[in-house]
Formats: C-alpha cells, sequence, structure tokens
C-alpha cells in the first residue's frame, strides 16, 4: 500500500513549518536557562512546548497520518493541556514581575489538573490495552465509551473555567505592576511591558477563539476538521512571535526593579520611621531640587534616588509627589524633562542638535517615550512645538 503519510499540502506544510519554526526557539530558551539559570526562560520554553504539542493532532491529521495508519494509538497520547498553560503564563508573568521571584513547592499546585489527566490518559490506555482486539482499532472501550463522551466535554469547560480566572489573575498582576512603575520610575519600561502585554492580549484572544468555536461547534453547527484549520493556523502565528519575542526581549531588568519602601538610614540621615505629613515646606523643598539639581536628567532616575537626594523617605516622597502635585512620580519627572526639551528649542540648541539628541539630553531614554509624553503634556507633537514656535 502507497503511504500517504507524509502529504505536505497547503494545510499541513504552514502547520508544520510554523512548528518547527517554535520548537526551535523552545530549545533556545530551554539553553539560556539551563545556562543562565532564569526561570522566566523556562516558564516560556514550557509555554512554547505546550503550545506546539497542541498543534500536533491537526498538523500530522492535515499529513495524512490517519488515513494511513489506520489503527493508531496517538489519540490516548494527544492530551489536552490547556490545564497547565494558563498556569504557566501565570507564573511566566509573576516570574518577570517579582523581584528575586522563586518557584517554590506550593506552585506545584498550579499543575495539579495536568498532572491528573497524564494521569487518566495512562491508566485507560493501560486497560484498553489488555482488551482483545485492541491492535485492531484506532480507539480502545474506554476511550471511546468513557473518554470522549464524558471526560473530555468535562474537562473542557474545567479547563474554561479555571483559564479564564487564570487570564483575570494574570490580567490583574500585570496592571498592578504598570502602576507600580509608574509611581517609582522615571523610566516606564515600555517596551518590556509593551511584550507581556501583548503576550497575554494573544494568548487571551486564542483562549476566546477556542471557545467561540467549540460553542458554535457544539450548539449551532458542527464545524468539520477544514473549518477549525484556521485557528490552528492561529495558534502557529502566535508560537512564532512569541518565540521572536519572547527570546529578544530582555525582561531580566524588571526583575531586578526594588519596589521597596524601607529607608535607607545610612544614605538619609535623620530619618523619623514615621512618615512625615505633607507640607508646604516638603512641596517647596522638592520644586527647589528639581529646578536648581536637575536630578531628571538622569535618564533611569527613580524613587529611591529621588528621595536620598530629598533626604526623605521614599513613602514620603512618593505622598509628596501624588498628594502636592496630583501626579505620579512618572509623570511627575517626565513634567520636568519637558520643560526642560522646551528651554533648549528656546535657546535654538536644536540648530545643532536633532529633537531627539535634545531628548536624550532631557533625560528621556526612548524616541517612542519621549514622543508619547510630549504629546500627553502639550497636546502636540515635538514637530508641530517647534514648527508653532511656541515657547
Amino acid at each position: 500500500m502507497l503511504l500517504l503519510f507524509p502529504d505536505f499540502n497547503i494545510h499541513s506544510t504552514p502547520l508544520l513549518f510554523l512548528s518547527i519554526q517554535g520548537l526551535i526557539f523552545a530549545l533556545l530558551l530551554c539553553y539560556r536557562y539551563l545556562k543562565k539559570r532564569n526561570i522566566s526562560d523556562l516558564f516560556l520554553f514550557l509555554i512554547l512546548l505546550i503550545t506546539c504539542y497542541s498543534q500536533t493532532c491537526y498538523t500530522i491529521g492535515f499529513m495524512g497520518w490517519y488515513d494511513t495508519f489506520r489503527n493508531t494509538k496517538v489519540n490516548y497520547w494527544l492530551i489536552p493541556m490547556s490545564v497547565a498553560l494558563l498556569p504557566l503564563i501565570y507564573l511566566y508573568v509573576k516570574s518577570i514581575t517579582m523581584t528575586s521571584f522563586k518557584f517554590k513547592k506550593k506552585d506545584w499546585l498550579h499543575f495539579v489538573p495536568a498532572f491528573l489527566i497524564i494521569a487518566y490518559r495512562v491508566v485507560i490506555y493501560t486497560y484498553d490495552a489488555s482488551l482483545d482486539g485492541f491492535n485492531t482499532t484506532q480507539n480502545g472501550y474506554l476511550k471511546i465509551n468513557l473518554d470522549e463522551p464524558f471526560v473530555l466535554p468535562i474537562y473542557a469547560i474545567f479547563g474554561y473555567f479555571q483559564n479564564l480566572l487564570y487570564l483575570a489573575f494574570t490580567f490583574q498582576l500585570f496592571y498592578f505592576y504598570r502602576k507600580k512603575i509608574k509611581g517609582f520610575f522615571s523610566n516606564t519600561y515600555k517596551m518590556e511591558l509593551n511584550w507581556i502585554l501583548s503576550f497575554l492580549v494573544l494568548y487571551a484572544l486564542l483562549f476566546v477563539y477556542d471557545f467561540a468555536q467549540t460553542t458554535v461547534s457544539n450548539l449551532v453547527i458542527e464545524l468539520n476538521y477544514m473549518q477549525q484549520w484556521w485557528m490552528t493556523l492561529y495558534t502557529g502565528l502566535i508560537i512564532i512571535y512569541v518565540g521572536v519575542m519572547g527570546f529578544f526581549t530582555d525582561t531580566t531588568k524588571l526583575q531586578k526593579l526594588n519596589f521597596s519602601f524601607t529607608p535607607n538610614r545610612s544614605s538619609i540621615p535623620n530619618l523619623d520611621d514615621v512618615e512625615k505629613s505633607i507640607s508646604p515646606d516638603d512641596i517647596a523643598s522638592l520644586k527647589a531640587l528639581m529646578s536648581n539639581q536637575k536630578p531628571y536628567l538622569n535618564p533611569d532616575l527613580n524613587l529611591a534616588d529621588l528621595a536620598q537626594m530629598a533626604r526623605m523617605n521614599r513613602a514620603q516622597l512618593s505622598e509628596t509627589i501624588n498628594s502636592g502635585f496630583d501626579m505620579n512620580f512618572n509623570d511627575f519627572v517626565n513634567k520636568y524633562r519637558v520643560e526642560e526639551f522646551k528651554r533648549k528649542l528656546d535657546d535654538k540648541v536644536h540648530q545643532k542638535l536633532s529633537l531627539l539628541g535634545i531628548a536624550f539630553e532631557c533625560g528621556f531614554n526612548s524616541k517612542a517615550t519621549f514622543n508619547r509624553v510630549f504629546k500627553k503634556l502639550t497636546n502636540t507633537s515635538p514637530t508641530e512645538y517647534l514648527k508653532t514656535g511656541i515657547s
């Protein structure tokens, strides 16, 4: 008999190519983890590995596996692992946004449903393999009469509820972290945070797509194998994006950020343990510091550095900025940078330097951040501001 597998066609080839590329990046992340021991690389490696694994059924199906190997037992081992994927995504984001994150014994609890479904599949395979005629059929007794009609639907419903909760917790974790950065650092780490957000949005869309497709197929009209190919293709595209961006985006700097409010007594003498109430003197002193010493010119200025210069503890400085100036730390510092940029334009510095060069001199660390902040605070772009001659 002429084997039909592998059949490289318009449906199978893209899935195979995308999955192989995803596995390559997964292996690169695994190698980097073994070399540098950054646990976020391990989590992303497992996320990519499971996502590629989830492609197996449709990829080999479109390549002719089921037509060629009629009695294949591969269905027993194509275990739906979405119950492990979302916990890994949650832990990946947590490992990036939590300083000195460590995987603890209790974190294994996230993966109990995944371990149970794997053990269950081993049990039903073992039982079905012991029955007569197992070698002449594709699926055995328990696979047909227990797994497909009962266990898989219940498992799918449980998985949707669990994954919805994990997505909600993970987005909450991200948005809280992004808000904290704006309150502590003048550098908003926009590129790194954009990567995390896009990563979460893509997997959230995948979850919604899967839920919608399953709902339509079960309650409206049954979708055939070919109609479900589009979701598999979308998953493959996600694999490539996550592999490339996840490997090349340096998130280690986020793991080193310190959000502690504990005052450093060795460098800030004569501080009371109790937070001072906000007074006009605090506000005036901070204004004088910003005008005279211009700490905002340091692109890496953070709350701790400015607190030391202002001879305040971090909680006191944060409250002074929030209550006294009605803005967070990031907006407070960037407002001075924008004003410095305007002064330099008035001094005709732009005749010697580009606008971006002036922005860097004023403490901004990227073109995107500079344009976004300038537009936010002036309602115009830097170029438009220069053309109008506003001072």
